[in-house]
């Protein structure tokens, strides 16, 4: 399945440039791991952090100007980072499989003559078969919608690797000095400048490896979990998937008893191991036609339906639900899963997500903010990334495992969300740093 190994962001909200992981011109930083944990004090931009990955898809979906109005984000100009020039853009490193070569995506919004967001720039690039150095080649370069894309797995010749707009004639006629090698290549004008062309050549059979993003993009699965959407009595039907606010959990629960018993069943003894007294969940139908999630608790002969359990219980059941889905999603988001949960769960937790996510065949790249220090106690430093605000206002961002000072104490076996609880970790002076 797909990884994430690094990406750039620059000027979406206090987000004016920082960067997780590894890009094509930045081989010395180490990748990003499977779960990553994004931790901070408040306002330091967790939840712009998480966003990004909820704007990109919304992107991807229904193009940038609706996606800078979407979830709240009031428009272009609030989130992008105040008195700061240039677009908004990121920039994604990823592998589709281990030993693949990666793929570079690259896009940038600014505004057009009528204030209106649109993509500016948009770029995808890969190294070409057997090429071990040197820049990637790009396949994929749109200006405003207009540009050109190769087809097909391989690619021609090498050009244009510098950041200013060009026109497609100047495509064009770097293209003709080596005709032979570019003869699958074409020009291509979006519609609509407002979408990403990924959205519109990735459903094109003859752009295998825009088709590959796109639908690594559209997989993604952010959680925005709340567990009064679960007590909610949704018309009855088995659903595959669940929904970003869970509202559908007793549907997705219809359809694991179905088709996934032993994988549900799976679930239910991680409850009952996890949550003393649940013995069984399961579903009816009421007369009306929606669906009811019941759950068995010892002492007691009848169930207790999901309006009268308690959050945490809905939280970690909905959670193991999720990673026990049959279509795992590429990329998972979960911002602070640790509302309502018993601390001494949180540490199970992790290590369910880190179990999950490291998983060979169906496991899934994680990202994660938390606000707890049980939660990051089961954590590797590599696995943990520290927000702090800069005095400009802006946020920088570190890896756990770049202070020597963490990892040796981690590897003496002192638990990383002690550190983190005792100044270690947020930029404040802890007592080690003061010897």
């Amino acid at each position: 399945m797909g990884m994430i190994e690094g990406i750039r962001i620059r000027n979406f909200r206090t987000l004016k440039d920082v960067q997780l992981g590894k890009m094509w011109n930045d081989q010395k930083s180490k990748a990003l791991t499977p779960m990553s944990v994004i931790i901070g004090k408040n306002g330091t931009g967790k939840s712009s952090l998480f966003d990004v990955f909820g704007f990109i898809a919304d992107c991807l979906k229904y193009g940038v100007e609706e996606a800078c109005d979407l979830n709240h984000r009031g428009g272009y100009d609030r989130i992008h980072s105040k008195s700061q020039e240039g677009p908004i853009s990121f920039e994604i490193y990823f592998r589709e499989f281990p030993g693949e070569r990666p793929i570079t995506y690259e896009f940038s919004i600014d505004l057009d003559d009528h204030s209106r967001p649109y993509v500016l720039r948009e770029r995808l690039r890969q190294r070409r078969k057997g090429q071990q150095h040197g820049w990637p080649f790009s396949f994929l370069i749109l200006n405003a919608g207009q540009g050109i894309v190769w087809k097909g797995e391989s690619a021609g010749k090498q050009i244009l690797e510098d950041e200013s707009p060009i026109s497609v004639q100047t495509l064009y006629e770097d293209l003709g000095k080596n005709a032979e090698e570019s003869r699958d290549t074409e020009e291509v004008e979006l519609e609509d400048y407002r979408k990403l062309g990924i959205a519109a050549l990735g459903s094109l059979k003859q752009h295998p490896r825009i088709s590959t993003f796109r639908r690594f993009i559209e997989g993604w699965y952010l959680s925005y979990f709340a567990p009064d959407s679960a007590r909610n009595l949704p018309l009855a039907g088995p659903q595959k998937q669940l929904n970003v606010h869970g509202d559908n959990l007793s549907n997705v629960v219809q359809f694991m008893e179905r088709e996934h018993p032993d994988r549900f069943q799976k679930v239910l003894d991680q409850i009952a191991a996890k949550i003393p007294g649940i013995d069984n969940i399961d579903t009816d139908k009421t007369d009306d036609g929606r669906i009811l999630l019941r759950f068995y608790t010892k002492g007691f002969e009848d169930p207790f339906f999901a309006q009268q359990m308690s959050d945490g219980t809905l939280k970690v059941f909905t959670y193991l639900l999720l990673l026990a889905s049959p279509s795992p999603a590429p990329l998972i988001c979960i911002e602070e899963p640790e509302n309502g949960l018993y601390h001494k769960l949180l540490e199970t937790l992790a290590l369910e997500f880190r179990e999950y996510s490291s998983g060979k065949k169906d496991g899934s790249q994680v990202f994660i903010t938390t606000h707890q220090p049980y939660f990051v106690n089961s954590l590797d430093p590599d696995e943990v990334w520290v927000l702090e605000k800069r005095k400009d206002g802006f946020s920088s961002v570190k890896r756990a495992s770049s202070d020597p000072i963490i990892q040796n104490m981690v590897n003496e076996g002192l638990p990383l969300g002690s550190l983190w609880y005792s100044d270690y970790l947020d930029g404040t002076e802890g007592p080690c740093h003061a010897l």
